[in-house]
Parts: structure tokens; C-alpha cells; sequence
């Protein structure tokens, strides 16, 4: 990046936020700290109201805009590959917000990389795996306000169904934040029924409301703390699980295997062998009685103990 190119990209960082401290500036672009000093003295000199706070960061005085940003085709592109992605994995209120920000960043674009978008747009496809649509009964829409509660922290009103009780509660939440895993959306939130912090399918939503209540976002943790605290398992040291397949069903774990750690893979006569790195051996049991058979553990001596029980445990629930 010439210099040029990088005073505006600063520019339009600080404008992103109300206070920028300088080692963003240098992480973000690869920067020493007194060459960060060095640019945004020049953009100063250039006549850039930057103000600064010891301590605190750099920050742009208030009426000040850059002039219109034009984006070129590589970062037009880019967002055209987010809009497909939005619209398989969002819900109807982010996927218009998304679709109507696209529609003014192609009326700021050259003839000729409209000309690239366009023919792009045909050719980029994301597909979901087929899964039961609870479309009709939760119409997934309410992301946007979930958003607005979770910014200026106004309480959430909503019904909720859960399929463990097959009922629809109505909920008071103080959102701390929304996540996506495995194909959906989840909300974060402390929990004025259960008194405690929740997590909740989007598509399981009934109704949402965002209500006028305020709630002390100082008093609830953040949403990192939360993932730390429900996810730490994922931060354990993975098990080394050697593993044999017969041909047929090695032919159809694809992509299944990478999601369980695959490390290696080697084809022998008969068999194929797999290396796989992995947390929770419990998890990884279950998915191999899918397999019957065809699928042997090597090591550890554990896992085979894991896959006994749970065996066991099915074939006591059977017999009854």
C-alpha cells in the first residue's frame, strides 16, 4: 500500500469510530507506532480536524465527513460474496438491510466494474444443508431489533418456544449479544424469568419486542466472557483417536471427517486409516455408532471404553 492509499484508509478508520488508538492503526495496517504518528500528523497538516486524548486515541471532530468512498472491484466483490452469504444465513430483516446497502455501493460504481459485479452475480452461489423449516410457525425476522437492543441496551420482550417442553414462555432478556453456529443465529441474553443468562435460537422466536426498558450493560457480562465460559471445553487439549474405515464408509464422511479433526489420512489395502485430533471423545462415540462396523478405533484404550457404554447403555434401552 502506497502512502497515499494508506492516509485515506486511516482516514476512514477514524471515521469508523469515535476514538481510534494508535496500535490499531498499526496492527491493522502493519505499522510501527511512529510511523502511525508520522501519518496522522501529515493528515493534520492536510487540514483533517484529528483530535487527540493521552492515554485514549485519536478521534475526528465532530461535522467533519470524507468525501463519498468509491470501492473497486476487488471490494465490491467481496461484498457481493457477504450478500450471498447474508441471505442464506441471516434472517429477512439483516438480508434487505445487507441488500439495500449493496444496492447504493453498485450506484457508486464505475461502468466497468458494474459491468464485473454484474456478471459475477449469476456465478456465486452459497447452499444450506436441507433442514426441517419452522419458517411458517417463527418467521425469523427479528435480528435487526435484537441488534438495536443489544447496542443501546433496551430490554427484549418476546415469546419463545422450546421443543424440550413444547411450549411458548414470554421472556423479559437483557441482550448482551448474538452469535451464529451451526446454521443459526443465537441471542445472548440475561434472563429475567430464569434469572440467569440464556441462550436462544433465533428461529425459535415467536415475537420480539423491543421494549423502552434500559438495563446496566455494567452489571451483565460481555459476550466474550459468556463464550468463554460456556465454550472453554473447546480450549482443552484435543485426543490423538486413530481410526480404520472401510472403503464404503470412508467413501461418504467428505466433509464430516474435517469437522472432526481430521489430521491424516492414509489408504491401505482393505481399509483406509485416519488421524484425528479431537475434544470430546464423547461426541466422537456417538458419531461413530452411526457407522456400524465399518469403523474400528485404534486408540486410545478410552475411546473404545466410551463407544462400549454407549452401546450398552442402547442396547438396556431396547430390551425393555
Amino acid at each position: 500500500m502506497n502512502r497515499i492509499d494508506r492516509l485515506t484508509a486511516i482516514l476512514v478508520q477514524l471515521q469508523g469510530k469515535k476514538i481510534v488508538k494508535a496500535q490499531e492503526i498499526a496492527d491493522r495496517y502493519n505499522l510501527s507506532l511512529r510511523t502511525v504518528y508520522r501519518d496522522v500528523k501529515a493528515l493534520m497538516e492536510a487540514g483533517v480536524p484529528i483530535g487527540s486524548e493521552a492515554g485514549t486515541g485519536y478521534y475526528i471532530v465532530d461535522g467533519y465527513h470524507l468525501p463519498p468512498v468509491m470501492f473497486n472491484r476487488t471490494e465490491a466483490a467481496a461484498l457481493l460474496t457477504g450478500e450471498k452469504l447474508m441471505e442464506k444465513h441471516s434472517d429477512r430483516s439483516n438480508h434487505q438491510q445487507f441488500s439495500n446497502a449493496m444496492q447504493k455501493i453498485r450506484a457508486v460504481l464505475r461502468g466497468s466494474d458494474k459491468d464485473f459485479l454484474e456478471s459475477l452475480d449469476d456465478n456465486i452461489a452459497v447452499l444450506r444443508s436441507p433442514r426441517v423449516s419452522t419458517e411458517d410457525e417463527f418467521p425469523n425476522r427479528f435480528l435487526s431489533d435484537i441488534q438495536d437492543g443489544v447496542a443501546r441496551q433496551r430490554v427484549l420482550s418476546m415469546e419463545y418456544y422450546s421443543y424440550h417442553s413444547d411450549s411458548v414462555s414470554r421472556r423479559e432478556i437483557e441482550p448482551i449479544g448474538i452469535f451464529h453456529m451451526h446454521s443459526s443465529w443465537h441471542l445472548i441474553g440475561f434472563c429475567r424469568l430464569r434469572n440467569d443468562y440464556r441462550d436462544f435460537r433465533a428461529d425459535r422466536i415467536k415475537n420480539l419486542h423491543l421494549t423502552d426498558q434500559q438495563f446496566d450493560k455494567s452489571k451483565r457480562m460481555s459476550l466474550q466472557q459468556y463464550i468463554a465460559q460456556e465454550f472453554r471445553a473447546e480450549h482443552e487439549q484435543p485426543v490423538l483417536i486413530k481410526m480404520r474405515f472401510s472403503y464404503d464408509i470412508a467413501r461418504h464422511l467428505r466433509e464430516q471427517k474435517y469437522y472432526y479433526g481430521v489430521v491424516q489420512e492414509k489408504n491401505e489395502e482393505n481399509y483406509v486409516e485416519m488421524h484425528f485430533m479431537y475434544q470430546h471423545p464423547d461426541y466422537f462415540a456417538r458419531w461413530l455408532l452411526m457407522m456400524g462396523n465399518g469403523a474400528t478405533v485404534l486408540e486410545p484404550e478410552s475411546l473404545k471404553e466410551t463407544v462400549r457404554k454407549q452401546i450398552k447403555m442402547l442396547s438396556e434401552h431396547y430390551s425393555c
